[in-house]
C-alpha cells in the first residue's frame, strides 16, 4: 500500500483535499470550527467541531457529494501571507485557528491562508492550483478524537479521507483497504476468541483467550525446540528490575522515556523491564567462564513492558506488553562470523517453515566519517561489519546497507518482510554489541591466560510473540495450518440420536492421540452445524452418519472445500498425525 505521506505529488494533492472536506463541512454545518488536517500514510483527516451535531455513517456520503459540487466548480487557490495580528483578527471567531496562532513568532514565522471561493483555511501549503484537480477522492472513515490528542479535552469528530490523480489509483487503493479490513488481526482475533482488551486492565494489554493461548503455546514449542537443537540454554528471569540495573546498562539514560515509571520498594527503586539484555549480562556473569565455553547461548520468552503511547496501541502488534523470542549469544571477537551465520540459517529455516518468501536484510553500518556517534575500535567495526556481510553473501540473501543506522555498539541486521497488505513489517533481528559487556565488566579467561570481553550478540527471531502471531492472523486470514489451529478437527454426527455415541467414540480417540479436538452435539441442523465449523476456519470438519459407524469410517471435509473424503479411521488418524508432526 502506497505512503501517500511520503509521495510528494499525492501529499500535495491530499492536503488541498482535505480543505475541500472543510469546505464542504463548512458548507453542510455553518457553525463547524477545525483543528488541523494533515496528510497521514493513508490520506488525510480533519478534526473538526460541529457542536452539538455527531457525524453517523450515511453523513460521509452526504459530504462527499458536497466535496464534488465544490470540485467541479473549479474554482482557483489562493495562496495570502499575512501577519500576525491579521490572523488574529481574521480568525478572532475561531478558538482553533487561535491557538494556533498566538503559538507562532511574530517575527520569524510567515503566517499563509489559502483561500479556495467561499473558504478560508490558515495553512503552510503548498496546494493544487484549483480544486478542479481534486476529482478522485473517497471519505474513509470517522472517529473521534481528543483536542490536541489530551483526554482532558474536548471530543472532536475526525473525518479521514483519500485522494489520487485518476481513478484507477483511487480504485486500487479501495480494494487494498477493504482487503486489509478482512485481513485485520483485531477483527480477526475477535471472531476466533484468540484475544481481547478491557480498560480495567489497561490499553496496550492484551489478555490471550485459550484459543489465542494454544496459538502462542504451540510458536513457543516449536522455536524452542529450534533452539534446543542448535546448543541455546533457556532462562527465566524477573519482569522488574531496579533502576540501578539499567543506569549500569545504560537504558536508563537513553530509553528511560519509553519505560513505565519507577516503583519504590523498601529502599529499593524498581521498573517494569522494557528488555532483557541486562538480566542476561548478569546470568552469564553468574559464573566463571573460558574461552572453551563460549560461544554461551542464552534464551528466553520473556515479558517485557514499553510505554506507548494509547493512540499508538493496536491489537496484538503494538502493544504495552509483549512476550519476546530473545536470546544473548556470548561470543569471542573470532567466534562472531559463525554465530551471526547460525542466526541468519535459523531465520531463513523458520521463514521457510511459514512459507514466508517476500522479506529483504537491511544491514545497518556505521558511518566511518562519524567519530563522535559510535564506540571507537575501527578494528572491531571493520571484522565485524565484514562477517556480516560475508554471511549474507554466502546465504545469497537480498540485502542492502544502510549507511549511518548502525547503534552506538555495532552494526545491526533486520528483517523486512512485506505482508500481504500495508508496508513492510520487521520480523528479526539481530545486532552486534561491544559495549553492554563492557559495562556489566563480563569477562572469559583466553587461551593466553589473560582476561577479554566478549562480545554479545542479541536477537530474536520471531520479534514478538504477539507481532508474529498478528502478522500470521493477517498473511493466513486466520486459516491457519493444521498444527497452529486451536481446534483441528470439528465432529459433527449426522443424526445427534443415531450417531452422537459414534462420534464420542471417535472424539475420545482423537483426544486420547493428542488432536485437538471439538464435537457438535447441539440440537441444529446439519448445514448450521457446517457453516458453523466453516465460520470458525477449522481445518478438519468430519461427519459422521450410518454408513461410517456400520464401517468404523470417517469422511471429513477440509476447509474451504465442498469434497467429502472417506477414510479407514486408523488411516485417518496416521495422515493427521503425520500432518501435524510435519507441519505442513
Amino acid at each position: 500500500m502506497k505512503n501517500i505521506k511520503e509521495d510528494e505529488k499525492l501529499s500535495i494533492l491530499n492536503h488541498s483535499c482535505a480543505h475541500l472536506l472543510a469546505q464542504a463541512v463548512k458548507h453542510l454545518y455553518p457553525h463547524a470550527l477545525f483543528w488541523v488536517g494533515p496528510v497521514i500514510e493513508d490520506g488525510f483527516y480533519y478534526d473538526v467541531d460541529l457542536g452539538d451535531d455527531v457525524i453517523k455513517e450515511g453523513d460521509l456520503e452526504k459530504i462527499e457529494k458536497e466535496m464534488k459540487k465544490i470540485s467541479k466548480d473549479g474554482k482557483r487557490i489562493y495562496r495570502e501571507e499575512i501577519s500576525k495580528t491579521e490572523a488574529l483578527e481574521r480568525f478572532k471567531n475561531d478558538p482553533y485557528k487561535i491557538d494556533l496562532i498566538e503559538r507562532m513568532d511574530e517575527d520569524s514565522t510567515v503566517i499563509s491562508c489559502y483561500t479556495q471561493g467561499d473558504f478560508t483555511d490558515l495553512c503552510r501549503g503548498p496546494h493544487v492550483d484549483t480544486v478542479k484537480e481534486l476529482k478522485y477522492f473517497k471519505l474513509t472513515k470517522f472517529s473521534g478524537a481528543y483536542y490536541k490528542g489530551d483526554s482532558k479535552n474536548k471530543m472532536l469528530q475526525r473525518i479521514y479521507g483519500v485522494c489520487f490523480t485518476n481513478e484507477e489509483d483511487l480504485n486500487e487503493y479501495l480494494n487494498e483497504l477493504e482487503e486489509a479490513k478482512i485481513r485485520d488481526h483485531r477483527k480477526i482475533g475477535k471472531d476466533l476468541n484468540i484475544f481481547t482488551s478491557h480498560d480495567l486492565v489497561g490499553k496496550g494489554m492484551p489478555l490471550w483467550l485459550p484459543n489465542g493461548a494454544i496459538i502462542r503455546k504451540e510458536l513457543e514449542n516449536y522455536i524452542y525446540k529450534k533452539e534446543q537443537k542448535i546448543g541455546y540454554n533457556h532462562v527465566y528471569t524477573p519482569c522488574v528490575g531496579t533502576t540501578n540495573l539499567y543506569k549500569t546498562s545504560g537504558h536508563w539514560d537513553h530509553y528511560k522515556e519509553n519505560m513505565f515509571p519507577a516503583m519504590k520498594v523498601d529502599e529499593e527503586e524498581f521498573v517494569l523491564r522494557p528488555m532483557n539484555c541486562p538480566h542476561h549480562m548478569l546470568v552469564y556473569a553468574n559464573e566463571l567462564h573460558s574461552y572453551r565455553d563460549l560461544p554461551i547461548r542464552i534464551g528466553e520468552f520473556a515479558t517485557d513492558f514499553r510505554y506507548e503511547a494509547s493512540g499508538a496501541v493496536k491489537g496484538l502488534e503494538r502493544v504495552r506488553c509483549m512476550c519476546q523470542n530473545d536470546a544473548h549469544l556470548f561470543v569471542t571477537p573470532e567466534q562472531i562470523g559463525d554465530e551471526f551465520k547460525k542466526v541468519v540459517s535459523l531465520i531463513l529455516d523458520v521463514y521457510k517453515d511459514f512459507g514466508l518468501k517476500n522479506y529483504k536484510f537491511r544491514l545497518s553500518l556505521r558511518d566511518k566519517e562519524d567519530k563522535e556517534k559510535y564506540f571507537d575500535d575501527d578494528d572491531m567495526w571493520n571484522m565485524a561489519e565484514d562477517k556480516l556481510r560475508s554471511v549474507l553473501d554466502e546465504y545469497g540473501c537480498k540485502y542492502y546497507e544502510a549507511i549511518g543506522e548502525a547503534a552506538f555498539y555495532g552494526p545491526k541486521l533486520d528483517v523486512e518482510v512485506k505482508p500481504a497488505v500495508g508496508p513492510e513489517v520487521t520480523l528479526s533481528t539481530c545486532q552486534l554489541d561491544f559495549l553492554l559487556p563492557r559495562r556489566f565488566n563480563l569477562s572469559y579467561i583466553d587461551k593466553d591466560g589473560t582476561k577479554k570481553t566478549p562480545v554479545v550478540i542479541h536477537r530474536a527471531i520471531f520479534g514478538t510473540f504477539d507481532r508474529f502471531t498478528a502478522f500470521l492472523l493477517e498473511e493466513t486470514k486466520g486459516i491457519l495450518p493444521l498444527w497452529l489451529s486451536p481446534t483441528q478437527v470439528n465432529i459433527i454426527p449426522v443424526n445427534n440420536e443415531y450417531h452422537s455415541e459414534y462420534a464420542t467414540k471417535i472424539f475420545e480417540i482423537l483426544k486420547e492421540e493428542g488432536i485437538r479436538t471439538s464435537i457438535d452435539l447441539k440440537d441444529e441442523k446439519l448445514s448450521y452445524k457446517m457453516r458453523e465449523s466453516q465460520t470458525k476456519k477449522i481445518p478438519y470438519t468430519l461427519i459422521l452418519g450410518d454408513k461410517e459407524k456400520e464401517n468404523n469410517l470417517i469422511s471429513y471435509r477440509i476447509f474451504g472445500s465442498k469434497e467429502t473424503i472417506t477414510l479407514d479411521t486408523k488411516e485417518f488418524l496416521s495422515k493427521i498425525k503425520n500432518e501435524i508432526e510435519n507441519k505442513k
